[in-house]
């Protein structure tokens, strides 16, 4: 019943526009009665969402589910891929949505409001892991925005490809970035080797020539050095 809708309802939308579409309109294409649209969508906007409510119940339940063990930067970047994954099982019905989308203020109004409550999602989740830090509620806020604009702007790039381009190699180096910039080093990662210092004592009004020999004595002790 469900997908039955939302199949009637693009198809009218490509015949007719999505303003000059109603509610009847659908359920009449779709034949059921309107109480039957409305136990599935709230509206004609949410028709052409309709996934969006169960991937953020996904990403809720998957960062409710994440320990102490988990980089929390990582984490919500692996949760936004969970928003790709749903765009990626139908990438047909996903680039004609773009386009509608793209035409229809209405529906960018709508759209926006749903990536906000993706946002809210990982900075909520952030704001925990973060708590008692220095600057913990600015950095979840920050992070979030940040795993949110490159996903977007990843996807939208694939989105314009029609969809041929690799979608997951697109948003893995978007958020690659993110995590670049906000995460924990790796543990593979090798140390940045410490800087040589040397602390040579000499008395007051030494010659220079003799303070000289002192570092090279000193340098010498310690290996070779360039």
């Amino acid at each position: 019943m469900r997908d039955a809708l939302v199949t009637a309802a693009f198809r009218l939308f490509l015949e007719r526009g999505y303003e000059r579409t109603t509610v009847d309109d659908i359920v009449a294409l779709a034949g059921v009665g309107r109480r039957s649209f409305f136990r599935y969508f709230p509206s004609k906007e949410d028709v052409v969402f309709p996934d969006h409510e169960r991937c953020l119940a996904d990403m809720t339940a998957f960062l409710a589910a994440s320990g102490e063990e988990h980089e929390p930067v990582r984490r919500v970047c692996d949760a936004a891929r969970l928003v790709l994954r749903m765009y990626a099982e139908n990438p047909a019905f996903s680039v004609q949505r773009y386009h509608l989308t793209k035409r229809v203020p209405g529906l960018r109004a709508h759209e926006l409001g749903v990536v906000q409550r993706y946002q809210r999602a990982l900075a909520d989740y952030l704001r925990g892991r973060f708590a008692g830090r220095r600057d913990g509620i600015l950095r979840a806020e920050v992070i979030a925005a940040a795993v949110v604009a490159a996903h977007n702007n990843a996807l939208r790039a694939w989105l314009r490809s029609g969809g041929r381009d690799d979608a997951t190699a697109t948003v893995d180096h978007a958020l690659g970035y993110v995590e670049s910039v906000f995460g924990r080093p790796s543990a593979a990662e090798p140390p940045a080797a410490p800087e040589d210092v040397v602390v040579v004592v000499a008395r007051r009004g030494a010659p220079l020539w003799r303070v000289v020999r002192e570092i090279e004595t000193a340098l010498a002790h310690d290996g070779p050095h360039p």
